[in-house]
């Protein structure tokens, strides 16, 4: 199994060899594509999911640090705190594979704290939004959760259908 994300489609697939099980909708960075610690931007090529946190957490649970609130998230808790960037249901975290690309220094995925996660209903997918990390829809997060493990391959690129035709090219 692997994951395939699409920046330029604003797309995440979930792959079981060449069989795709689902598609679904996403929003990344509003920023675009980039690697730097403090960019904002999603960052590109070979990474896994290093840890799956929120298991069996309810729908709308918010997190702030990887860590429960005991808040679940409604447009009054939304109005008490306008400026924080909401991380809901559940989260995967990434790390990089590829070391000064997206693995240690300045460009490590991990330290950057990137993740596909829950967000509000209200969050538009299909259009880049996020300050860097791959939002879903809580529905969409809590299938891909429960159906990937941990060590998962995923790999972020700017329109995957060039990246999969060099990829092709290279073997």
């Amino acid at each position: 199994m692997r994951i395939e994300i699409d920046l330029a489609r604003q797309t995440l697939r979930w792959l079981a060899g060449a069989q795709c099980l689902a598609l679904y909708p996403v929003s990344t960075a509003r920023n675009g594509p980039g690697e730097l610690a403090g960019s904002n931007c999603t960052p590109r090529g070979r990474h896994i999911v290093r840890a799956k946190i929120g298991a069996g957490a309810a729908i709308d649970t918010v997190f702030v640090g990887r860590r429960p609130t005991g808040e679940l998230y409604s447009p009054e808790l939304a109005a008490r705190f306008p400026a924080r960037d909401w991380i809901l249901t559940r989260i995967l975290w990434l790390s990089g594979c590829e070391p000064g690309r997206n693995r240690l220094g300045s460009v490590d995925t991990m330290r950057r704290h990137i993740y596909i996660h829950g967000s509000p209903d209200s969050v538009p997918m299909g259009a880049p939004g996020s300050i860097g990390c791959i939002r879903m829809r809580n529905a969409d997060i809590v299938a891909l959760f429960d159906g990937v493990p941990a060590g998962i391959s995923v790999l972020i690129a700017e329109d995957f259908s060039q990246a999969v035709s060099h990829r092709d090219k290279m073997r």
